[in-house]
């Protein structure tokens, strides 16, 4: 399995596309968002400034690209071109494969998340203790294996032509109604009780509560914890069932 990981990391850095929209798209959208706002700029309804708040959104927007993206469309492709089956002739479990994916995708999410953080703590002077800096670049980084787990479901659910379309919609679908680009405290408040149940929610008012010294809440986690059991069983099943249509 770590020759599996470390294949795919050699594949993602070679990929200056994909490397483009994971590392340096979400930067420069904090740049393009939180750009003009002052550092004292309150989001309504919150206690957190501009700067802070889409700090938190556009490291998870970017860890959530590079999971998801990376790994949903790279394993349709493996699929169609026989590299899985391949790989099923070695010694390799599905459970490492599976593994592997994950793996591989959440090393490449972590400078995603440590540029936005570098941006705003020398651009727009947010500050933090050490503690919080470590916890959010932590809990944004393991948060991210739960939509890596997302993307290899459906990257075995999807076809290497319907992948694409599939896999966008749930990406933005799952940004724009999680809070990664606007604040949800605007919704109405019908819809802000449906996406507290959203993990793309769930796992930004994680690194929320960190900013704002609090402790996270324990429904939070256990959100994030559920889809990600969800999401990985979903990809194991589908793996199998892949290897049974073989």
């Amino acid at each position: 399995m770590t020759s599996l990981i470390r294949l795919e990391l050699v594949r993602a850095l070679r990929n200056k596309k994909f490397l483009f929209f994971s590392v340096v798209y979400p930067a420069v959208l904090y740049l393009i968002l939180a750009g003009t706002a002052s550092k004292d700029s309150k989001v309504a309804g919150t206690s957190l400034t501009l700067p802070t708040y889409y700090m938190v959104a556009m490291a998870s927007f970017g860890a959530l690209t590079a999971v998801l993206m990376g790994n949903s469309e790279r394993i349709a492709k493996e699929r169609e071109s026989g590299w899985v089956r391949q790989l099923r002739l070695t010694s390799l479990p599905g459970s490492g494969y599976v593994l592997g994916k994950i793996s591989s995708a959440a090393v490449v999410s972590l400078p995603s998340i440590v540029i936005v953080f570098v941006l705003a703590a020398v651009l727009k002077g947010v500050t933090l203790s050490a503690s919080q800096w470590l916890a959010l670049t932590g809990s944004i980084w393991a948060g991210s294996l739960v939509f890596a787990a997302l993307g290899v479901a459906i990257g075995y659910l999807a076809t290497g032509d319907a992948v694409r379309p599939i896999t966008m919609i749930t990406y933005f679908a799952l940004s724009l109604l999680g809070g990664l680009w606007i604040p949800t405290t605007g919704f109405p408040t019908w819809l802000q009780n449906i996406v507290q149940w959203l993990p793309t929610h769930a796992y930004s008012a994680v690194g929320q509560a960190i900013e704002l010294g609090h402790t996270p809440q324990w429904k939070d986690f256990a959100i994030l914890v559920a889809y990600l059991l969800i999401f990985t069983g979903g990809a194991a099943w589908l793996y199998r069932k892949d290897t049974r249509t073989a």
